[in-house]
């Protein structure tokens, strides 16, 4: 079966659904009932014939324990062209695991969480500085 361009991308979407669902081998009944979604709904997804929105996405990927921003990215609903560079690199590695690449982006936020704090806190305890805090990427 042909699908046309427009479909492609849902396509694609499914058959990264079926492969992470295997690869953490749970079955499809299985992911059905974490994701809250029915059985024909996840199969039809991982088919390509219907386009899940970005709340089943989400619901999808706390399932299969992946990160939600990575499912969005690739289905093309979240836009990552903005993201630092590190954390690009992170998303298109294609050796880590989906799980692994959540691991890394969250621990990597929360250091870039703790570092803005700190810096913050250090530029509100010299107010009388010209200087603004540089963050790099």
């Amino acid at each position: 079966m042909q699908f046309s361009p427009v479909l492609s991308p849902v396509k694609d979407i499914g058959t990264y659904i079926r492969d992470q669902r295997t690869s953490a081998q749970i079955s499809l009944r299985g992911l059905a009932a974490k994701a809250g979604v029915s059985n024909p709904y996840l199969s039809q997804v991982e088919r390509g014939l219907r386009r899940p929105s970005a709340e089943i996405l989400a619901q999808i990927a706390h399932a299969l324990s992946i990160s939600v921003e990575s499912l969005l990215t690739r289905a093309g609903i979240l836009d990552t062209a903005g993201a630092p560079d590190v954390l690009r690199a992170i998303r298109t590695d294609e050796i880590l695991t989906e799980r692994q690449k959540a691991a890394m982006i969250e621990i990597y936020s929360a250091f870039r969480k703790e570092s803005e704090s700190r810096t913050a806190a250090e530029f509100a305890a010299d107010p009388g500085s010209d200087e603004t805090p540089v963050h790099s990427s």
